[in-house]
């Protein structure tokens, strides 16, 4: 590309000056000449070289809330308790993005990417639930077999480490599981003796996969999984307005 090549700019004081709130160590990017008109051609030769705040590159914290999309693009999601299509038949919560802990995120694109080889993907049912939205449950069933009681504890769930996930195929059709999502019938549970011989295979393969990648997962229910590693319940964020 004559006359369009990479150019060089060694950044002096009057360029760098609307740039001096980016202390830290500086990120290096490379960027073309029709992107910076006021080079002149006694520059053209060598890369631009420009200074971005360190910011952008900054990855979170293992504690940190995260929205899973933004890191697991292809995974679906169908918060149930965002609709009315749940045990309750209200709507638990005003939210339609999963949010969980980032390190928990690290282990359940690790299994999604592991899915994804047999062509399969994760569906998400439920993520991090407030507290508010806790108390609601267990209104609506306050049995601690299904719902953890917020008066004594809290729910992983509250915590942004448990995750309620199911698998879908390439069309996002769901594979045949045992039941369906909050069931609280003895099918339900991780026993598999009950089943059909697809129902015990897909369910075994998505809790082996979990499991593999740093999970565990309650007897009582298929869909749902706990990151080994633990954290505080979270009592300030709300996936409404993360900002």
């Amino acid at each position: 590309m004559k006359g369009k090549q990479a150019v060089s700019l060694v950044l002096g004081a009057s360029l760098c000056m609307p740039l001096t709130a980016c202390a830290a160590e500086p990120q290096i990017v490379e960027t073309s000449f029709e992107t910076h008109p006021d080079v002149t051609n006694a520059t053209l030769g060598e890369p631009y070289v420009a200074v971005l705040p360190e910011a952008t590159t900054m990855t979170p914290r293992d504690e940190d809330m995260a929205r899973v999309v933004d890191y697991i693009p292809d995974i679906l999601t169908d918060l149930k308790y965002s609709t009315t299509d749940n045990f309750t038949g209200q709507v638990i919560y005003d939210f339609q993005d999963v949010y969980l802990r980032y390190g928990t995120v690290k282990k359940l694109k690790d299994a999604q990417e592991t899915f994804a080889e047999a062509g399969l993907r994760l569906k998400i049912w439920d993520g991090y639930r407030p507290v508010s939205a806790q108390f609601s449950l267990w209104e609506a069933c306050p049995d601690s077999n299904f719902v953890a009681d917020p008066s004594k504890g809290y729910s992983n769930h509250t915590r942004g480490n448990a995750v309620d996930v199911t698998l879908v195929d390439k069309t996002g059709q769901e594979l045949e599981m045992p039941t369906g999502f909050d069931n609280f019938s003895a099918k339900a549970d991780r026993d598999y003796s009950d089943c059909t011989d697809t129902q015990r295979e897909n369910a075994l393969l998505l809790q082996t996969i979990m499991e593999k990648n740093g999970f565990s997962g309650y007897f009582g229910e298929w869909w749902h999984f706990n990151d080994t590693d633990r954290y505080e319940p979270e009592m300030v964020f709300d996936p409404a307005h993360p900002g």
